[in-house]
């Protein structure tokens, strides 16, 4: 349940950064689910080593680098959902941490209610 919750979530976060910021856009529901799915995909097979490869540069700028590794995996994401879309950096940036926001709050109230 827990996974089915956390999908659920990560897609109606989605929506939310799509209403909150002009250049990310996503079509309809259907959209939102599968780049929710396969978000967590990729941030669990591709993130990692992303972050281990730039690991130095992570080290030197104290782990902001971290929102950059996160922007480039709402891009990619972007890049291979119809029906998502991301237009430029600053835009993945920002839907990032937007995305990261509402899953420390999730988490955190999964955390308390436990």
């Amino acid at each position: 349940m827990s996974l089915l919750w956390r999908w659920l979530t990560n897609a109606l976060a989605l929506l939310l950064v799509a209403y909150l910021l002009e250049g990310v856009r996503v079509a309809d529901v259907p959209a939102a689910l599968v780049a929710a799915a396969l978000l967590g995909i990729v941030n669990a097979l591709i993130r990692p080593v992303a972050l281990l490869l730039s690991l130095p540069l992570n080290i030197l700028t104290l782990g902001l680098f971290t929102w950059v590794i996160n922007a480039l995996m709402v891009m990619l994401t972007a890049s291979l959902v119809n029906g998502f879309e991301v237009d430029g950096f600053l835009n993945a940036l920002l839907a990032a941490f937007i995305l990261g926001l509402v899953s420390s709050l999730t988490s955190a109230g999964r955390r308390r209610r436990r």
